[in-house]
């Protein structure tokens, strides 16, 4: 049977260094970018409040600048706003240009790149970075980049600041999947024009000193995507808040409910390999259902397989939903399940294993290196073997309390925010002593 259980060495170098060699760091004054922050979906978001907070619990002063959709934060971080266009949230693209917007070189490219199939927010909001720096020379000691990785931050380096920037993963993996599953050359030639960012990414990595991720797969991956070396890139593995996700002991758990988090049309998540297992599963389990945390667009690919499986009535899609109301998902959850054919870190099946659920996963990307051998890998793209390791599950109550047991420990024992923090103090401060001895 195709299921295995990683070992637990396979992911020691993960943990983070311990909270004593923080103690000769000074407090610092540390600006964190994100070009979009959406706190309910995607790990972006995610990344700038938890690690905002953690390095204000470390001592830090912490300000977020970000565009549009902004991130929750904590009382104690300050969110410095760079607004964009905000196309995503238009009800059209089309009807969204406004007069205003003819007053901006910076918005009319935003605009006109996005109705032409473009994803131009990261350069766009270095444009608007730049212009902040230039009219503000804000006060501070390191400026952390959270994957924008725009041209605007080797302005923000010309202008004496020391800079550290964070690649969750290479979005090369994004498009290659995506174009793997293309269906003809019209569609390959869309995924193309919506990566086209790349190109200036891939220019700016070059030209970056101090580079993190969350990974040591994203690590391997990064560097043969930028073609740069291995010990350029630092791993700080990501931390979950054990407050926001922990176990609910007064919550009775559902029988035969699957979780998922996921973003529903992209093929890098996986969505469809799990509705296929969820259909093979279905005749033998007639009580069984999903909870996809994510929208599907209408008509897309993952409604149109949903309407071909004949599984429309057995999935419950949640869209926007806050911490409070995934953790009470994942109480009632027998299962979490995470698709993915590829994560820099995986989020999802770390945040499920803090919650007391026992998670079956892919092998995508970082996975196996966050789960361990707390939980269920199996291979990538293969539907079958999901729907293999879900059952052995669905079978065995004792099975199920063991991987919940074991994922719970692994979560405790390597992955928290104030070890991430402490990690990068550390990184902030050799940026500033390279940038003093550069200068």
């Amino acid at each position: 049977m195709a299921i295995r259980a990683p070992a637990l060495e396979a992911s020691h170098s993960l943990q983070t260094p311990p909270v004593a060699e923080a103690t000769h760091d000074r407090p610092l004054k540390i600006a964190l970018l994100g070009y979009r922050s959406n706190p309910f979906s995607g790990g972006q978001g995610v990344y700038i409040k938890y690690l905002s907070k953690a390095l204000v619990d470390a001592g830090h002063s912490v300000d977020v600048i970000s565009g549009e959709p902004y991130p929750q934060l904590d009382p104690r971080v300050r969110l410095v706003p760079l607004p964009g266009l905000n196309l995503f949230a238009t009800p059209n693209h089309v009807t969204a240009l406004k007069p205003s917007h003819f007053r901006s070189a910076t918005d009319l490219f935003e605009y006109f790149s996005m109705l032409t199939g473009g994803f131009p927010e990261p350069f766009t909001f270095g444009r608007r970075l730049t212009r902040h720096f230039h009219r503000q020379r804000p006060n501070y000691d390191v400026v952390h980049d959270n994957q924008s990785l725009c041209y605007g931050l080797l302005d923000v380096v010309a202008m004496g600041y020391p800079l550290v920037a964070t690649i969750h993963h290479p979005i090369t993996r994004d498009r290659d999947i995506a174009l793997a599953n293309a269906k003809d050359a019209g569609e390959r030639l869309l995924i193309r024009r919506w990566h086209s960012f790349l190109r200036m990414q891939s220019r700016v990595v070059k030209r970056l000193e101090h580079i993190v991720t969350v990974s040591r797969c994203s690590a391997a991956d990064i560097g043969k995507a930028f073609a740069i070396r291995a010990e350029r890139i630092h791993v700080v593995p990501n931390g979950i808040d054990l407050d926001d996700f922990s176990p609910m002991p007064g919550i009775r758990r559902d029988e035969m409910h699957l979780v998922s988090t996921a973003s529903a049309d992209a093929p890098l998540k996986g969505t469809q390999h799990l509705l296929r297992a969820l259909a093979a599963l279905a005749p033998q389990y007639p009580d069984l259902r999903l909870t996809l945390v994510g929208r599907p667009r209408q008509g897309g690919a993952t409604a149109q397989l949903i309407e071909t499986l004949g599984i429309g009535d057995r999935i419950d899609f949640r869209h926007q939903i806050g911490t409070d109301e995934i953790r009470s998902l994942y109480a009632r959850a027998t299962i979490a399940v995470v698709p993915s054919e590829y994560e820099g870190f995986g989020l999802p099946a770390a945040e499920a294993m803090a919650c007391g659920v026992p998670v079956v996963a892919a092998a995508g990307g970082a996975l196996p290196e966050v789960i361990g051998d707390a939980g269920i890998i199996v291979p990538i793209r293969d539907s079958a073997a999901l729907a293999r390791g879900i059952r052995l599950l669905i079978e065995s109550p004792a099975e199920r309390a063991r991987f919940a047991r074991l994922g719970l420990a692994r979560i405790n024992e390597h992955f928290n925010w104030r070890g991430a923090a402490i990690a990068m103090s550390h990184i902030y401060q050799q940026a500033i002593r390279n940038g003093t001895h550069n200068g």
